[in-house]
């Protein structure tokens, strides 16, 4: 991963061909902290914070790669929620102190350009994770992570992590097609069955004097294990003999060690994606460069579900009243077409990029940015809760849920200047940007067919509007040979318009706009304290605004209407670091101290309203949010032994909420608790060893440690479904380059077949291989 300028050397020995580059090729460093890339990345590596990266060779020889997020798997303190291949709503970044429930608390970027979904925060019935598919894993240069807030550029969603996917720009004629195949047997509960992946890809580009061009295309059929599953709890049946009796049901504890019984699998996607990439380049002149991206994700997905239970004559029951054991399940206990739901949705979403920029690396550099991303078709269909299986595979009432019209734009203008007479002392980074999301959602009832009737009666709807405007600078001043500071300040302007939630067709609601102004100082040093030590020290302010969906989304709870806030506050994180790097020579080893304190964080939780006289669930502001923690990294090739390199993280964090006015069942219930989906430890490890020229073999390793999903902390037991469970996973590689075109591939994650929960089941025991072409 990151390299020290020992490293590079040492990798350019061992792969000259990978490692060569002209004269033009960019480098930028710190103290003893060198990047070297024909490809750099566009994170802001002079700032002395902790940054982590990994290169293309490195991912292709020791990850089983089938998504672009899998690049992330054994970064220090990083997990993505992956739950099956090609997992488009669910796939959320966690970091240091910011859960798998916070999407909006980190930022993913593909050549600088937004990834991240900032519509909403989590999942839910909308769901908002980074596009992760307009990024496949064989265009990949390489991937970089700077950890927290501690630069001006980049908004309050920074706070736990910023993201850079560097991609394929050839410098000559290439051409690549890989094919890949994946299956995993899955054993749970009463579902047994075996689910498989297919993948294929091709590219293609090339440059010719000042024109440079790439395509990427990219397909992926995969079924996943179900991720739901219906229920019962044991306590609310009733003893008798009423409703049709059943077996099949699998008894157990749910994540408050309730007794309950699971009754069938839900959730069980069929998903076919379709990704094209085309990105086009041409230098204008020696030191200006027009670029042009366009990416295209198509996304169809089945989802289905299993019942469990049997009558008498082996019958599966899909509905109605049910006896399990003498227990009657009848009345609102009986079941119903939610119980055994089934999806069917079709996704289009189109993305474009547009740069202008400058490299002379002279006194002022600047760049001209834009991006759009289009949801262009985002159907769900689904069918309705009196509308149950087996009957509704074939037609009946249900829901369409249209996203069409919903996307964000960005743009930017840049610059870098070096004044002359500061003798390179100085290089101050300044900017404005404006980012604008607009949410349109409308689900309307369907009456006669729902799996190809168009929409009925509005059942709701959400809309908004929400745009930041920001002005950063900041200045890379290079006091002494051994001291190097970094001082930036963010302004934004921020609003949020256009509001409107409505219930029904009969019952909607509009918002007043909101405007609102706020600074974040940034600041960081980089001290040579010896000729292998570096000490780097970094603080940082982070403001995350409140999302559309999180403002005025609305659903139904049995207690209260739940209407989201559209008064909310923003986030407001102090985040601070203070690392010890140390140069071993072939290997580069660092301690960091964190600690992160969050005013007005942002969850789902009740509070009591005076006015209304009754309890209200909605998101809500909790007052204060307190993490402090250590993480340790070490990075190597050849130190240990010729051919070897480890890479390995064990981070520590204390995550606590203070203060909170709000709570889950009664009031103060969460304050002292943990917040949800931080564990205490977690560590990560991977080694590979090169047997010779062709032969790689790599082995990786995970942990994460015990932590929660709810912030009353009562989700005690981990190991059942809706649970949030430790884990410990082994995953193995192995790389075959036959000759200098082709190569092979086979790997198994989860070789120790750990079933483990975030939620959702995680998947088991996968076998994966892969064949590559290179030109």
């Amino acid at each position: 991963m990151f390299k020290t300028t020992r490293l590079m050397a040492a990798l350019a020995l061992a792969y000259p061909l990978a490692a060569a580059a002209d004269d033009s090729t960019p480098v930028k460093s710190l103290g003893i902290v060198t990047i070297t890339s024909a490809q750099p990345s566009s994170l802001p590596t002079h700032i002395p914070t902790t940054t982590e990266g990994i290169t293309r060779d490195e991912i292709e020889r020791g990850i089983n790669a089938t998504d672009s997020e899998d690049a992330l798997k054994y970064f220090p303190s990083l997990l993505v929620r992956k739950r099956y291949i090609g997992d488009y709503n669910h796939a959320i970044l966690s970091s240091r102190a910011s859960g798998t429930g916070n999407s909006a608390r980190s930022a993913v970027y593909a050549d600088g350009i937004l990834l991240s979904n900032y519509l909403g925060n989590g999942v839910g019935g909308l769901s908002f994770p980074p596009r992760w598919g307009l990024v496949t894993p064989e265009e990949i240069e390489r991937v970089d992570v700077m950890y927290g807030p501690f630069s001006a550029a980049y908004p309050g969603n920074s706070a736990g992590a910023v993201v850079d996917y560097v991609t394929r720009m050839p410098t000559k004629f290439e051409a690549h097609a890989k094919v890949g195949y994946v299956v995993q047997p899955f054993d749970l509960y009463n579902s047994h069955s075996t689910y498989r992946a297919w993948q294929t890809s091709a590219s293609v580009g090339s440059r010719d004097g000042a024109f440079a061009w790439w395509i990427n295309v990219n397909h992926t059929d995969s079924t996943g294990q179900p991720l739901t599953f219906a229920s019962r709890l044991a306590s609310a049946g009733t003893a008798g003999s009423s409703g049709t009796a059943v077996t099949g049901a699998v008894a157990g504890a749910n994540n408050a060690r309730q007794q309950w019984y699971l009754l069938g699998a839900g959730t069980q996607y069929d998903t076919r994606q379709d990704h094209l990439k085309i990105k086009l380049a041409y230098d204008l002149t020696p030191a200006l460069r027009a670029s042009y991206v366009l990416g295209v994700w198509r996304n169809e997905s089945d989802g289905n579900s299993v019942s469990y239970l049997r009558d008498a004559s082996g019958k599966p029951i899909y509905s109605g009243a049910i006896n399990i054991n003498g227990l009657a399940y009848t009345g609102s206990q009986a079941l119903g077409g939610g119980d055994f739901a089934a999806t069917r949705e079709s996704l289009l979403h189109v993305m474009h990029g547009v740069s202008l920029k400058t490299h002379t690396r002279g006194e002022f550099d600047w760049e001209l940015a834009a991006s759009l991303y289009d949801y262009q078709r985002d159907d769900k269909r689904q069918n309705a809760a009196a509308n149950p299986q087996p009957v509704a595979l074939n037609g009946g009432a249900g829901t369409l849920a249209d996203g069409s019209g919903t996307g964000w734009n960005t743009l930017a203008a840049r610059g870098t200047w070096r004044p002359p007479a500061a003798d390179g002392a100085h290089a101050i980074d300044f900017g404005v940007q404006q980012d604008s999301y607009a949410l349109r959602y409308r689900t309307s009832n369907i009456a006669g067919n729902w799996l190809s009737d168009g929409p009925g009666t509005l059942a709701s709807a959400v809309r908004g509007d929400t745009r930041l405007q920001s002005v950063y600078a900041q200045d890379s001043w290079k006091i002494s040979d051994r001291l190097t500071a970094v001082p930036g300040l963010r302004a934004e302007h921020w609003e949020a318009t256009d509001g409107r939630t409505d219930f029904s067709a009969s019952s909607f609601a509009t918002r007043p706009s909101r405007r609102e102004n706020y600074f974040s100082p940034k600041g960081a040093l980089g001290w040579q304290w010896l000729p292998d030590t570096l000490v780097k020290a970094s603080v940082g302010r982070a403001v995350r605004m409140p999302t559309v969906s999180e403002l005025y989304g609305a659903t139904s709870t049995t207690n209260s209407q739940y209407i989201n806030d559209p008064n909310l506050k923003p986030e407001r994180s102090w985040t601070t670091e203070l690392s010890l790097e140390q140069d071993l020579g072939p290997a580069l080893a660092r301690l960091t101290f964190f600690a992160e304190t969050t005013r007005d964080a942002l969850y789902s939780q009740t509070s009591y309203d005076a006015s209304a006289n009754k309890n209200i669930s909605r998101v809500q502001n909790i007052g204060r949010i307190a993490t402090r923690g250590i993480e340790t990294a070490l990075n190597s090739r050849d130190w240990l032994a010729n051919g070897l390199d480890l890479n390995a993280s064990l981070t520590f964090a204390d995550s606590k909420i203070r203060e909170n006015d709000g709570f889950v069942v009664t009031p103060g219930d969460t304050v002292g608790k943990w917040q949800p989906n931080i564990p205490r430890w977690r560590a990560t490890a991977l080694a590979g060893y090169r047997f010779d020229a062709n032969w790689t073999g790599t082995v990786g390793a995970r942990y994460s440690g015990r932590q929660y999903r709810t912030l009353n902390n009562a989700d005690v037991y981990g190991y059942a479904y809706q649970g949030v469970s430790p884990y410990f996973t082994v995953d193995l590689r192995v790389l075959y380059r036959i000759d200098r075109q082709w190569s092979a591939a086979i790997g198994i994650d989860n070789v120790n077949n750990d079933k483990y929960w975030n939620f959702h089941p995680y998947p088991q025991r996968s076998y994966s291989a892969e064949l590559r072409f290179d030109l």
